[in-house]
This record gives structure tokens, C-alpha cells and sequence, in this order.
């Protein structure tokens, strides 16, 4: 099966234009009828829809068995092209949807974003920019229609669901963002994340101090308040414009400089300053004393020759 084409659905209806004028062509040669009658006969016969009406004589009666068997033909050769057009999308979907739910289920130490609204696609956009590998979680068709257009992996489910958030690869991820307008839906979220992963790191938003103090109680790690931090930023930008400019230009994964500031952890195992400095002092002590104990002139016996000559 070749699959849907344009090329070949055109061929068909070219080559079904051609048959019907071929047709009123030989009506009107064979049966001395106007143009407009010819091309009616020539349409109904090959549409199958006048054969009831029988031609006057052999010629015409020959070109209508002609139009039939060639008509059915291209009809048959339109209709398979489309109907293999249609399941061809509708496989193709569905091999789509496959290799997603298999992409996601190999996905590790990546975020899972509940909520893809305007604040949820800012964080998405932040994500892009890093390289951090991420999840939409989302019932709303506008959102997971956003979500197809940035090529964005995604879970058409409710993020208050426990079934949904496993689906999203809760328990392979690095931190969930609850990014819901619903202060109540992020707190579900929150619970439920916390409750599957109590080291997971969960950040939520909120509408104002109340909610923000009950997601923190709830188990967010960090919790962040849109109005607030957006008055935050403004007022900021009016007090103190140049440093708060500079701070949004660093922090901000889709900048368009090179300055921005990083995150390294320090693992447990790494030496303290002072314990590492003591530690290349006594490695340059343990090899100056190999090298005056091989050295010619230097080690215990040279300093007693020096000595007993020195008594002398």
C-alpha cells in the first residue's frame, strides 16, 4: 500500500475529465445530439446513473459499455486512494501516539509539568531553552494542542489523578511543577506527588498567602505566587532597574547572551579545602624525604659525615 497521495487522487479526477469528454465527444459524433446533451449522457453513464436509458444504435450502445467499464475503474482507483489517505492518518496517529508513550516511558530524572496554561508554557519554554527533559500533564484540548505544536511530550489526563501522574513517569522524575490555575488542584497534586515520592522536589503555584501556606504544609518545597512575584519584579525594576535587569538576564534559560548563572552540587565525597591542602603537604613532605634518601650527598648518612666532620 502506497499510502495517501495528491498526486495520485488528481491523476484519478484528471483522467475521469477525460473519460466524460471523450464520451460527449463520441455522443455527439454517433448520435447528432447537442454538446449539452451528449456531455449529460456521457456524465449519466459513467456515474452509472442512466443506464436505463439504452443508446440508438451499436456505436453509442459500444461507447457506453466503454465509459461503464473505465468509469468504474477510476471511481474504484479515487475511492482506494482516499479510504487508504484516511487509514493512513488514522495508523499514523496511532503509531505517533506509540512512540510518545514509549518515549516517555524511558524518560529519567526529567520534570513532569501539571498544568499547561500560559504560566505552564513559560515553564516549558524555560525547560526548551535548558535541555532539561520534561512531561505536560494536561486534560484541556487548547493545552494539548499547544503541547503538539512545540513538539512537547504530553499526557492527556488529569494531574489530580494518581493513574495519570504514573503515566507521566512519576516515579522515574527528577520534581513535579503543579502550574494549575486551581489552587485546590495543586493541592491535590502536591499530595499525591509527596505521597508517591517523599523525595521528589515539588514546586506549586499559588494564587495568594493562604493557598501558598497550605501547599507548603502540604509538602511544597517551593511555592510561588505569580501577582506577587510579578509586583515583586516591577517594583524592583522601578528601585533598583539596572541589578534587577541584570538578575532577569542570568536567571533566564531563553536569554539571548551568553551570561547566566549555573547550578553545580558539591557531592559528599568531595575534600574540604584544608583536608586537601594537608593532604599535598604531606605528599610534597613524603617526596622531598624519598629524594634526599636517594640523592647523592643528602640522607642520614651524609648528614653524619657532615656532622662527624663538623666535631673534627
Amino acid at each position: 500500500m502506497d499510502g495517501f497521495s495528491p498526486r495520485r487522487l488528481a491523476l484519478g479526477v484528471a483522467a475521469l475529465l477525460v473519460l466524460i469528454t471523450a464520451g460527449a465527444i463520441g455522443y455527439h459524433a454517433s448520435l447528432d445530439e447537442t454538446w449539452l446533451q451528449a456531455f449529460y449522457r456521457a456524465v449519466v453513464t459513467v456515474s452509472l446513473a442512466g443506464l436505463d436509458t439504452v443508446p440508438r444504435n451499436d456505436e453509442s450502445r459500444a461507447i457506453s459499455i466503454v465509459l461503464v467499464i473505465v468509469g468504474v475503474t477510476i471511481f474504484a482507483f479515487v475511492a482506494t486512494t482516499l479510504v487508504e489517505g484516511i487509514a493512513q492518518g488514522v495508523q499514523s496517529g496511532r503509531l505517533a501516539e506509540k512512540r510518545r508513550l514509549r518515549a516517555i516511558e524511558r524518560l529519567q530524572d526529567h520534570y513532569i509539568i501539571c498544568g499547561y496554561g500560559r504560566v505552564g508554557q513559560r515553564i516549558a519554554e524555560e525547560f526548551r531553552h535548558a535541555g532539561a527533559p520534561y512531561v505536560v500533564l494536561d486534560f484541556s484540548e487548547e493545552s494539548i494542542e499547544a503541547a503538539r505544536e512545540h513538539d512537547d511530550y504530553f499526557i492527556e489526563g488529569n494531574a489530580t489523578d494518581d493513574d495519570d501522574l504514573e503515566a507521566a513517569g512519576l516515579a522515574r522524575a527528577q520534581g513535579v511543577v503543579a502550574a494549575s490555575d486551581s489552587d485546590a488542584d495543586n493541592l491535590y497534586i502536591t499530595l499525591s506527588a509527596r505521597a508517591a515520592r517523599p523525595d521528589l522536589l515539588v514546586v506549586a503555584r499559588a494564587s495568594n498567602e493562604d493557598a501558598a501556606r497550605k501547599l507548603r504544609l502540604a509538602g511544597a518545597e517551593r511555592v510561588v505566587q505569580p501577582y506577587a512575584a510579578a509586583g515583586r519584579v516591577m517594583a524592583n525594576l522601578m528601585l533598583k532597574p539596572q541589578v534587577t535587569a541584570f538578575v532577569d538576564v542570568v536567571t533566564t534559560a531563553a536569554n539571548e547572551t551568553d551570561l547566566r548563572f549555573e547550578e553545580l552540587e558539591i557531592p559528599s565525597s568531595f575534600a574540604h579545602p584544608r583536608q586537601d591542602r594537608g593532604r599535598r603537604n604531606r605528599r610534597s613532605q613524603a617526596r622531598r624525604a624519598l629524594r634526599d634518601d636517594t640523592e647523592p650527598g643528602h640522607g642520614p648518612r651524609a648528614r653524619r659525615r657532615h656532622d662527624c666532620g663538623r666535631n673534627r
